[in-house]
């Protein structure tokens, strides 16, 4: 095995992407130590802080938070281009000690992300990991750009999902890919088929739906004026159903290209298809997902680095 250097590519899927500290977990215990990591959304924050050597602080808090903390790191800020501004995230970066100088870390790393302006994959290599992280994750629709070097950066899933090219570049020369987003397509298909109006139970199903995707403030206020409002007719598609499947889409079609162009040595596809864009609160099981992905992996991975 000291004869390669093995590199991690981790792919974006947000709450999805907890599973990638299983992943790494597993080629630990196996012997199997990357050296350098290249991640994407979610992959930049887990390969951050295993970069970083604070992938157990990471695991602590992750397996720790419930709902009601996830919400609390949510600021809202419409006006920034987004919906959550991100400051809070970047403050429990720091305080989970995610957030030192990618040049000081004892493995190469970059996060991915992609440039606003002209869609261009940027690489960020250097300069202080929280940032890189926070560009990476700038989900479109949910988070606000990251403006960084003169660029608004957003997230690097738009370009390059699971980042085989990065990794390459980075040094590597045996990679492990671990994409998360294998079997989403479909997972939605009864909300996103349009169907006959039914009278007065299609106007209560899709005020129900609207109450849903209120804020628990603006809730009651919002229960008096919306039954007045909505009329019967075919239930249209909630505003995260068509966010979060437009999001799918697209990420399969770029995940599958960027990988036939760019295949890895092994790619791991943790189970996770059943854990929601922002279940973060399910750290436990998106981690032992990937850790369960990873053990039928190992051996496959040993017997090709002995060669």
């Amino acid at each position: 095995m000291a004869d390669y250097r093995v590199g991690l590519a981790l792919g974006g899927g947000a709450a999805r992407g907890w599973s990638h500290i299983g992943v790494i977990d597993a080629l630990l215990e196996a012997g199997i130590e990357p050296v350098a990591v290249a991640g994407t959304s979610m992959g930049a924050l887990v390969g951050g802080a295993y970069a970083a050597g604070r992938l157990d602080a990471l695991r602590e808090w992750a397996e720790a938070v419930d709902r009601r903390a996830i919400v609390s790191l949510l600021d809202i800020g419409l006006t920034s281009g987004g919906v959550i501004d991100g400051q809070r995230i970047l403050a429990l970066l720091r305080e989970l000690g995610i957030d030192g100088p990618i040049g000081s870390f004892p493995i190469a790393y970059a996060a991915v992300a992609t440039d606003l302006a002209d869609g261009r994959e940027i690489w960020l290599e250097e300069g202080p990991v929280d940032a890189a992280i926070r560009a990476s994750i700038s989900m479109p629709g949910i988070f606000s750009p990251v403006l960084l070097d003169g660029r608004w950066l957003v997230d690097g899933g738009l370009v390059n999902q699971v980042p085989v090219s990065t990794c390459r570049a980075l040094g590597a020369d045996f990679i492990v890919a671990v994409s998360v987003g294998e079997g989403l397509l479909g997972r939605r298909r009864g909300k996103l088929r349009a169907g006959p109006g039914n009278g007065e139970e299609a106007r209560a199903a899709r005020v129900a739906q609207m109450l849903g995707q209120i804020p628990a403030v603006l809730r009651e206020p919002a229960e008096l004026v919306l039954p007045h409002l909505v009329k019967g007719g075919p239930q249209s598609p909630g505003y995260f159903d068509v966010l979060v499947n437009s999001l799918n889409i697209m990420q399969e079609k770029i995940t599958r290209s960027r990988l036939a162009g760019e295949p890895p040595h092994v790619l791991i596809a943790p189970e996770v298809a059943g854990i929601g864009l922002m279940d973060f609160d399910r750290a436990k099981e998106a981690i032992e997902a990937g850790r369960a992905a990873a053990a039928k992996a190992v051996d496959a991975i040993a017997e090709q680095l002995s060669r």
